[in-house]
This record gives structure tokens, sequence and C-alpha cells, in this order.
């Protein structure tokens, strides 16, 4: 393939309830959407950057910033359009993972449709629907968190993610298994909001059988989640500790964690999530995919990740109704606790142009080498 041009389209679109994890509370996302145009047709990407470097370095400005300037460049000037090429020819440029995987996303899904091919099929998907959980921000109340836990058990979600953070954590969780019972399957994120010093208030949680405690310590201490995961009998998974195949391998080897979550637009895109995936199953460690609050463009792809062998704990691939009233695709609808993986060429959805156009902010036009 050639490359014509990419569009950077910066949508706002708002939640349908205020989403408050440990690093701040989102009351509407703004993403910013890329338009993969080539001489064999048109693929979507989609950047996870936040809106603030809250979560991570990476926002949304300077992904479309970085984009502008440097990456969609150097893309247009490689030898070959492909998406094994894309990482290659983005190289030189330093971090910007959000934004790489973003182009990365859109030729891959440009490449597959002009192929024919689902992008779950090219991943080595071995299901064609996978498992249903749903994370739930910090409440105002104990009884507000009781009321959303039991709407998202009703709807068939057959796992509950809750963000912690100090001050909210054990009773909340302790709160949530009374009331439901031990059958349900339960895990925690703190986000990076605690240090390891909490070692022995976070051994609380030991009591409550949870499936995991995601990222409890900042990302760089991959030898402090180590020294956690001695202290504590709860599992440990790493999110934002887990940048690449490599990073995965060495807090692996480290002890630092027991179960990994992949985020493949905070790893630099879908090829190197695949890569994790493959280095975790080769280490016996269990997969799931985490969500950044995406559109039905950034849910597609997820869907189809998670569909992968080794994704054998439900991930945060909720339907489109859990954060927004009208998704920019047709909506993914939970069923039976599930959601059905796209077997159309690419990604396998489009946007609703009306719906796109009216949550659009700003569209721009980077010009490639064709055209």
């Amino acid at each position: 393939m050639k490359l014509t041009g990419v569009e950077l389209r910066h949508v706002e679109m708002p939640l349908v309830a205020p989403f408050r994890t440990s690093f701040g509370t989102a009351t509407v996302r703004e993403a910013l959407l890329v338009r993969v145009v080539t001489d064999e047709g048109e693929g979507w990407g989609e950047c996870v950057a936040m809106a603030d470097p809250l979560y991570s370095s990476e926002y949304v400005e300077a992904a479309a910033d970085v984009l502008r300037r440097f990456l969609v460049p150097a893309l247009a000037h490689a030898d070959r359009l492909d998406a094994v090429g894309v990482a290659p020819a983005l190289a030189a440029f330093h971090g910007h993972r959000m934004a790489k995987a973003a182009l990365e996303m859109g030729v891959l899904d440009a490449e597959l449709r002009a192929s024919g091919r689902p992008l779950a099929r090219e991943l080595g998907a071995v299901r064609d629907r996978v498992p249903c959980g749903v994370s739930v921000g910090i409440m105002d109340s104990v009884p507000a968190l009781l009321d959303s836990v039991a709407g998202y058990l009703d709807a068939g979600y057959v796992r509950i993610k809750l963000k912690i953070e100090p001050g909210w954590d054990v009773e909340p969780v302790r709160a949530v298994r009374e009331r439901f019972g031990d059958e349900v399957a339960l895990q925690v994120d703190a986000n990076t909001a605690y240090g390891l010093a909490d070692a022995r208030h976070l051994a609380r949680l030991d009591d409550f059988g949870l499936l995991l405690i995601e990222q409890p310590l900042p990302e760089e201490d991959v030898l402090g989640h180590a020294a956690l995961a001695r202290q504590i009998r709860t599992p440990v998974c790493l999110d934002e500790s887990v940048t690449s195949a490599r990073a995965a391998a060495d807090a692996i080897r480290l002890g630092a964690c027991a179960v990994v979550n992949i985020k493949p637009g905070r790893v630099g895109g879908y090829l190197e999530a695949r890569r994790i995936h493959d280095v975790c199953v080769a280490h016996g460690v269990p997969v799931w995919c985490g969500g950044m609050l995406e559109t039905g463009l950034g849910r597609a792809a997820n869907v189809a990740l998670a569909a992968l062998p080794g994704f054998t704990l439900p991930g945060d691939t909720s339907g489109s109704d859990r954060y927004y009233r009208a998704d920019i695709t047709e909506p993914f609808v939970v069923r039976d606790g599930h959601l059905a993986v796209p077997t159309g060429p690419g990604i396998g959805v489009e946007p609703l142009d009306d719906v796109l156009d009216g949550v659009t902010r700003r569209v721009e036009w980077i010009p490639g080498g064709v055209g």
C-alpha cells in the first residue's frame, strides 16, 4: 500500500455517568480518532490517550502533535506501508506508544480490509465471543456502589472490577462481598495509588478472595511489586508497568506479577499486544484485556484481541452502554455475559457518519506521499 494521508479527528463523547478513579473524575471522553487513507482503501485507529496526562504521560493534544509533526511524515517516507512495518518506521521516536498504536491500528485495519481478512483471525483468535467484565469507579458512598454493582450483575456482566484508592478500599470490597457473596468474580484496581509501605493494609484484602489486585504501586516500581507479591496472598496484576513484551518478561522473571492486563494502546499497538500475550502464555501467566473508555472502534479491536487463547480472565470489554448513550459505531451489546467477536474485514465495524459528525470537534488532514 501507499499512504495517501491521515485524518486526525478530535471527538468529545459525554459519559452516561461520571467515572472516578484514583487519578481523577471523567464526565466526557475526549478522544483522537485516526483515519488512515491508502491507495488501496482506508482504516480506522483510535488513540487511547486521555485529555490530561494523569493515567500516563501521554495526552490527546500531545498525541495529535507527535502524529502531525513526526509519526505520519515518517510513515509516509517508509519503504513499505503495512502494519508490520509501522513500528520499525517509527522506532527513532522515543515513547508516544499510544499515538503509535493508533497509527498502527489504522494501517492494520486498512491492510486487512483491502485483503478481506478479519482482525480476530489475523491475531489468532480461538473464540467467537468473549466474556465481559465491567469496571466500577469510585463512588460517593457504599450504598451507591452496591446499587451500581447490582445493576451490572443484572445486566449479565461476569466479573466486577472495583477502582480503589487509600480511604476507599477494604470497606467497599467488604460491602460488595457481603451483599453479593463469594461467587461473584471480583477484583480491584488501584491505578498506582499505593506505596510498598501500604503492604500490611493491602493484605487486609486477602480475606475477600479477589481474582487480583491491579497495579497497586507506581509503574516504575517493578521491584516494589515483587516485594508486595511476597507479602500478600491476593495475586498481583500489572497494568501501567507493562509497556512491552520485554517489560512483561522482566516483570514475570522478577516475580512482580501473577497476572497481566494487556492494553494495546498502552504498549504501542495490537502486534506488540499479541507478543505480550505470547510471552505470558509461555510463562503460564494469564492475561486479560483492559479498557480505556474506547469508542466502538477501539472496542471492536479489543474484543478481537480478547479472543486469543491466553485471555483466560474476563476483561474490561464492556458493552457500549456502559459508557455511552450513543456509540459512534453500531453498539456492542452484552448477551449472556459475552460480546460477539466482529467477523467483518479489518476491525469489522464502521463509524456511523451522523453520530460521528455530531461528536466531532475538529478535523485535520495530514497528506502522505500519494495523491
